[in-house]
């Protein structure tokens, strides 16, 4: 998988993008013709900390990329109409049939991304509120794992969340 690539023509008036240091020396690529520059940001992301009646956490076997066939926290990308906690609620439902509400920041990491370079990810602890449990549209899988034996998990983020959530809890 390679990264989304940055843009070569402007997205304002569709010049050429050229390249020039900023005010800090940073070199971004910009448009001669308008003035427009590409800032190369961080793409955000919610992920959802869900604990079962015994402390276990919710867990899903992702269907697609990043890391098809690892389990992780439910999460995905934040839409452009939508807050974090938003996010966090309709991924859950999307993942895992579960309806819920956000009842916490847990916080944000950065991690690196195969797709998009940089991620930056919110993590919530969810409450359940209905629905039932089984994947959903990008999952292969979903269920619950005892705190102590869970399956590696290959997101930085999600692993910080655990731990938070570890520490918060005294699990």
């Amino acid at each position: 998988m390679q990264y989304i690539k940055e843009p070569i023509y402007c997205l304002s008036c569709g010049g050429k993008l050229s390249e020039k240091p900023d005010e800090n020396s940073k070199i971004r690529r910009y448009c001669p013709a308008c003035g427009w520059t590409y800032y190369a940001n961080p793409i955000p992301a919610s992920a959802c900390v869900v604990l079962g009646n015994k402390h276990e956490l919710l867990l899903i076997k992702r269907k697609n990329e990043p890391k098809p066939g690892s389990w992780a926290l439910p999460s995905g990308y934040v839409e452009i109409d939508e807050t974090a906690a938003e996010c966090a609620v309709s991924e859950l439902k999307e993942e895992t049939g579960l309806d819920g509400e956000a009842l916490e920041f847990l916080g944000y990491f950065f991690q690196d991304s195969s797709i998009y370079k940089r991620v930056v990810t919110f993590g919530f602890l969810m409450k359940v509120t209905g629905g039932f449990l089984q994947p959903g549209d990008d999952a292969m899988d979903a269920q619950y794992f005892p705190i102590d034996e869970l399956p590696e998990i290959p997101f930085s983020s999600h692993n910080k969340f655990i731990e938070i959530i570890k520490k918060k809890f005294e699990l």
